[in-house]
């Protein structure tokens, strides 16, 4: 296997994206040098929802940015040390994770897939997989839980 450059590691902030966290920093830390990059996307419908209960939308977009950053600084201290860059993203989710694996020359994506009804890595992981040009591992709610069975 080609070493990893950048592994892009996307995050709705739920205990299974946590889960395929750990599976990036595996990665990142059997590819020397390798840089993480935390991507993080608000879905456009919600952030429309807020953007009508805040007077500036500069001043939205700021809170959440700030919001996401708060949670990036659990990730970068879980990193221990190792390479970290995070990024916040407004629009579709699986348009704006494929949109920045292309431009960050993304070698493998990696994002955690939650219960059929998840708004973030229902639909956007098939989305992510199916169209991405880089390897991308999904990985299922079902197989966290079987890892904790006795």
């Amino acid at each position: 296997m080609r070493n990893l450059r950048h592994i892009l590691f996307c995050t709705d902030f739920s205990a299974n994206a946590d889960f395929a966290f750990e599976f990036a920093l595996d990665l990142a830390g059997r590819h020397p040098g390798a840089l993480i990059h935390a991507l993080h996307v608000l879905p456009e419908p919600a952030a429309q929802f807020w953007r009508g209960y805040v007077g500036e939308v500069g001043e939205m977009d700021a809170r959440a940015r700030e919001e996401v950053n708060e949670r990036f600084a659990a990730h970068q201290e879980r990193a221990g040390g190792m390479p970290l860059e995070a990024a916040v993203r407004f629009g579709r989710p699986g348009e704006e994770i494929l949109a920045y694996a292309k431009a960050a020359g993304v070698d493998m994506i990696v994002l955690g897939r939650g219960n059929r009804g998840s708004v973030f890595f229902g639909n956007t992981a098939a989305q992510v997989a199916k169209n991405a040009e880089c390897p991308v591992l999904v990985l299922p709610i079902e197989f966290k839980k079987s890892l904790e069975k006795p």
